[in-house]
């Protein structure tokens, strides 16, 4: 089977630089771009069996968000947030140069997805229009088709605090059996895997160092997470509606069936609000789909390829 080309992005934030690493399929000089940006606390390397089935289709770009995986850590904690992520993103669509871009967002993935649509939308508002002197207003970068993985601008509180409680723990294993289980025993809604594949996701998410199995990611970023109360994820919801509202290109939702973050009546408002919108649930999974077995994957491959 194909591996991925790992490469990376030299990125900005207000504390100086950082380089954000990506996963490449598929034939570099193609420029229909799918990006598949991962959930919290995993990696690009998640959308392999994804990538696998669309590389032919699609030069397939997965990137490592900062913080994650091959990704650099940043120097202050208070950066892992949308805007940030927003930010690093667009540098890498600028490499990429995509004459089509299609997007899919795991959860946090697709929280970036909205939080670019909705910076596109503001700039495009209030941007002063210079004529024939500045670029045409097609010259920009805009989403051909969206996927959101068990994802929307209004989330479960009961859900985002589960998240929370493990993401700024930082076990250690002193064998890679210990991790495949503690991993199983955090990712209940990600419904039935094989042991194989219980391996592969644990192999995703952590590294050995010193003989010793710990997580790939840098646990500060439960740090912002923290600050967060109802009030401030409520305004953001506002913002993060009014960003998908914006959305003029196709968008598939994926929803877990037994989902603890995307309701059902969220999942609901989503449809209704956005005409471009529709809807597939998976049973017998919650948050979220893993995209790893063909009865996952299929409906997202027929929503990019159909004309």
């Amino acid at each position: 089977m194909p591996e991925p080309r790992l490469d990376y992005v030299m990125c900005a934030s207000p504390s100086g630089t950082h380089r954000m690493a990506y996963w490449e399929w598929g034939d570099p000089e193609n420029d229909n771009v799918l990006l598949c940006v991962h959930g919290l606390t995993r990696s690009g390397r998640d959308f392999d069996e994804l990538a696998k089935r669309l590389l032919m289709q699609y030069r397939v770009v997965c990137p490592d968000v900062v913080g994650r995986g091959k990704s650099d850590w940043l120097v202050n904690p208070v950066g892992y947030s949308v805007p940030q992520y927003v930010a690093d993103m667009l540098t890498l669509i600028a490499r990429l140069n995509p004459a089509r871009l299609d997007w899919v967002g795991t959860s946090m993935g697709g929280l970036i997805a909205l939080g670019l649509a909705g910076t596109l939308a503001m700039s495009a508002a209030q941007r002063p229009n210079r004529g024939a002197f500045g670029l045409a207003p097609e010259r920009t970068v805009r989403f051909n088709k969206l996927v959101l993985n068990d994802v929307g601008p209004e989330l479960n509180i009961d859900g985002l605090d589960r998240i929370v409680d493990y993401v700024g723990t930082s076990p250690r294993f002193g064998t890679f059996a210990q991790a495949v289980e503690y991993v199983r025993s955090i990712s209940g809604g990600f419904g039935q895997h094989t042991q194989a594949q219980w391996e592969q996701l644990t192999r995703n998410v952590f590294n050995q160092q010193d003989g010793q199995w710990i997580k790939h990611y840098d646990v500060r970023m439960a740090e912002p997470m923290a600050l967060q109360n109802e009030a401030a994820v409520k305004a953001s919801e506002l913002l993060l509606w009014a960003a998908y509202q914006s959305i003029t290109a196709p968008i598939l939702i994926i929803r877990g069936a037994q989902s603890d973050l995307l309701s059902v009546d969220a999942a609901r408002a989503m449809l209704a609000r956005n005409p471009r919108a529709k809807m597939v649930e998976y049973p017998d999974v919650g948050h979220a789909p893993t995209l790893q077995v063909d009865s996952q994957i299929e409906p997202i491959r027929q929503f990019l390829l159909a004309t």
